[in-house]
């Protein structure tokens, strides 16, 4: 008996498709590429305590522990080693757009704030601006009635003529409650 002739054409096939799918990587572009024109969802991932410029003019050299986490929050980390330094960090990495990355430092002596350094901070409506490169919504419809509406609503419709007698009101009707047998049984 000959070999199945399927087996053969199958072969050919992967063949084909192997040597497509390398072509299209050794050339580079990702557009030609078909395995890159599936993108998997990637969640939003924030990492950290967002420090406005605006909480930065807020410290002043001499406050106490309470207050700069009254003004800044919690830090992000503060370590055994470094006693006397916090460090805020907040990250953001979102599809589509470039990661974020801020790191402000504040150091303490005697448990009093004596210096503050780290990154440019953005200011709070700096920072939101950035936040809304996903889809804008579309125009919010009027929500008014035309012409056409209100006039349709004011005529009468065949249950609200003048010549319809009313439904009597029912009365109500007492139905017998249902009695079911014990869950468990009776035992004597």
């Amino acid at each position: 008996m000959p070999a199945n002739p399927h087996y053969g054409v199958q072969k050919a096939f992967i063949v084909l498709a192997c040597a497509l799918v390398g072509a299209c990587s050794s050339t580079g572009t990702s557009a030609v590429n078909p395995v890159n024109w599936i993108t998997p969802y990637k969640v939003d991932v924030i990492q950290g305590n967002f420090v406005s410029k605006e909480q930065i003019e807020l410290l002043q050299p001499g406050m106490t522990r309470d207050q700069v986490k009254a003004v800044l929050g919690t830090p992000l980390m503060a370590s055994l080693f470094h006693a006397d330094r916090w460090d805020y960090v907040f990250t953001l990495k979102r599809q589509g757009v470039e990661s974020q990355s801020f790191k402000y430092t504040v150091f303490f002596k005697n448990d009093l704030l004596e210096r503050f350094a780290g990154d440019a901070m953005p200011s709070e409506s700096e920072f939101i601006s950035t936040l809304s490169k996903k889809r804008q919504p579309g125009a919010v419809p009027p929500l008014e009635a035309t012409e056409v509406q209100l006039k349709a609503a004011d005529k009468p419709s065949a249950a609200s003529a003048p010549d319809a007698m009313p439904e009597p009101a029912s009365a109500p009707v007492d139905v017998p409650a249902k009695i079911y047998p014990p869950l468990e049984s009776q035992k004597p």
